[in-house]
């Protein structure tokens, strides 16, 4: 009894604690209490306080329990590494071992264009003399076990809409029991034809191994590239990694890993930037794979894969194209505030690329392994998981059906891709500007032949038609960072708990203390009455 002081009522121990709380407004509990109409318009209006008090507390945690987050912009100035550059020279190879189906083929794309159109494309269109791609140890392969279908023929189709009569082009699909068919069609004849080429002729590369070595047959990069400086430098041979595109033909990758120092943007400008001087021959081996003449370029991060049908760009020949690039970073949160990933380790989806995380890859592997579930065969323009092979329509003779549907629900967002493939945490994106000039001019044609045929045996009279200059610089150094921070942090809602707390009664955290003494003196003065009215029971009994 000499640590704890005793209330002898509740009435004692509440106007003890009106009295003497930092708490605005409870003293007129207790010194109006002779005028019940003032003790019940503050207790209303103490009541009122404490109902918009908590009211705005549970907007405040609904909010913070949201995760919102709120956009930073931040400039940077520093050296940094160039990007890596992809060039395709829009020019496939002919693989020997398939030459045969692939002149069968065009000659499938002569017969339909004539049917169509009534055109005769034989002599403008398909040249069978361009050379083809041997590829060694492959010749004891049987070549008469693929043979095209003629079940997916082109067809020109007439519907009226409105009123109107429109035609369109495509080809059947139908699934294994021959029925649920559909129409692949095209508004344009063009698009038609380029996408009913190019699903036989898919049917027709999957004949080759998954893993080529070309090494030793592929062109060297001097018969493509005819000049290339970096910041004034040549370029090296450990500059640049090779692959070949069964649509884009043969790409080459500058600064693919971004290690090397040599690479270091030090200087922004165009004498400082990336220059090619590049062959764009329009000879195409398979010209019904692509119409477009040129070069394709593409600027990427370091060890990403370039997935070029999605992104890039095409460089005209006889031009000069300058292409100015402003990096930006995007950093994001991830966790509660939002879904991405770090490197790719907590994704579900396997990748089957070999390089870092992207969206694009996870969206490719996810569809490539659920195509392997469903259709029992692989894309054959995306990578294998272990133990599948590519889609035959000799050996699934229903795979483009399945295959054009699933396509439809992955870009309708049906698929749940989507869903298993978060935008990475931290990526840079590169804007591109570009300009363009006529290369070379009329007056200095003559002698940069020359001088191309002197230094890499160019041998041509095509009028600019065959060359492409491009220029890739960074237009200025400094790059601007967009980082995701949270809206309400927990100092935040601290803060705004206080600000709320003391709008509404003007007090602190320690008014906050002394109500919770209030609570454990009620609890304890409720225990010794109980006390005092179980000895009372005691005694009288």
């Amino acid at each position: 009894e000499g640590l704890i002081e005793f209330y002898d009522s509740f009435k004692e121990m509440f106007e003890f604690f009106c009295k003497n709380t930092t708490i605005h407004g409870t003293i007129r509990l207790v010194c109006s209490d002779s005028n019940r109409m003032k003790t019940a318009f503050w207790t209303l209006l103490l009541l009122a306080s404490f109902g918009m008090l908590y009211w705005q507390f549970a907007l405040m945690f609904s909010q913070y329990w949201a995760y919102p987050v709120v956009l930073t912009m931040s400039m940077h100035s520093e050296p940094k590494m160039f990007p890596a550059i992809t060039i395709c020279n829009l020019d496939p190879y002919r693989f020997e071992l398939v030459s045969e189906h692939l002149v069968q083929l065009d000659r499938m794309a002569e017969e339909s264009i004539t049917f169509l159109y009534g055109i005769n494309t034989s002599a403008r269109l398909f040249h069978m003399n361009d050379r083809n791609i041997h590829v060694q140890s492959l010749s004891n392969l049987s070549r008469s076990g693929f043979k095209l279908s003629q079940n997916f023929s082109l067809l020109r189709m007439s519907d009226l809409r409105s009123g109107k009569k429109h035609s369109s082009v495509g080809f059947r699909l139908c699934n294994s029991t021959g029925g649920n068919c559909f129409y692949k069609t095209y508004s344009s004849g063009m698009d038609a034809i380029l996408e009913w080429y190019r699903f036989h002729y898919m049917n027709i590369m999957s004949q080759l191994p998954v893993i080529i070595n070309i090494s030793h047959h592929e062109e060297q990069i001097e018969d493509m590239v005819y000049s290339c400086q970096y910041d004034g430098e040549p370029c090296r041979p450990s500059d640049y990694d090779h692959f070949h595109h069964p649509v884009f033909g043969s790409c080459y990758t500058f600064n693919s890993k971004g290690t090397d120092p040599f690479w270091t943007a030090t200087k922004p400008g165009i004498p400082y930037g990336l220059s090619l001087i590049l062959r764009a021959e329009q000879k195409d081996h398979i010209p019904l794979l692509s119409t477009v003449a040129g070069v394709k370029v593409m600027i990427h991060n370091h060890n990403q894969t370039p997935f070029l049908e999605h992104e890039g760009f095409d460089i005209r020949p006889g031009i000069a194209t300058t292409i100015g690039i402003q990096q930006d970073e995007v950093n994001r949160l991830g966790g509660n505030y939002g879904k991405c990933t770090t490197n790719g380790d907590d994704v579900d989806v396997k990748l089957l690329y070999n390089n870092s995380y992207t969206l694009q890859a996870c969206l490719h592997s996810c569809f490539q392994h659920i195509m392997v579930q469903e259709c029992g065969c692989g894309y054959y323009y995306y990578p294998l998981p272990a133990g599948a092979e590519y889609c035959d329509y000799n050996k699934q003779p229903a795979w483009g059906h399945c295959f054009y549907q699933l396509y439809n629900r992955l870009r309708n967002h049906h698929l749940n891709c989507f869903d298993q493939c978060p935008k990475p945490c931290r990526e840079s994106l590169y804007k591109v500007s570009a300009g363009t000039a006529k290369w070379p001019s009329a007056k200095s044609q003559d002698w940069v032949r020359q001088a191309l045929r002197h230094q890499n045996g160019y041998n041509s009279t095509s009028n600019r038609k065959d060359i492409a200059k491009v220029t890739i610089f960074y237009q200025q150094l400094n790059y601007q960072a967009v980082n995701e921070s949270p809206l309400l942090s927990e100092n935040l809602l601290l803060s705004s708990m206080g600000s709320q707390w003391s709008l509404w009664f003007g007090s602190s955290v320690l008014s906050v203390v002394e109500m919770f003494e209030l609570l454990v003196d009620t609890l304890v003065l409720s225990l010794l009455f109980c006390y005092q009215r179980l000895r009372a029971t005691k005694t009288l009994r």
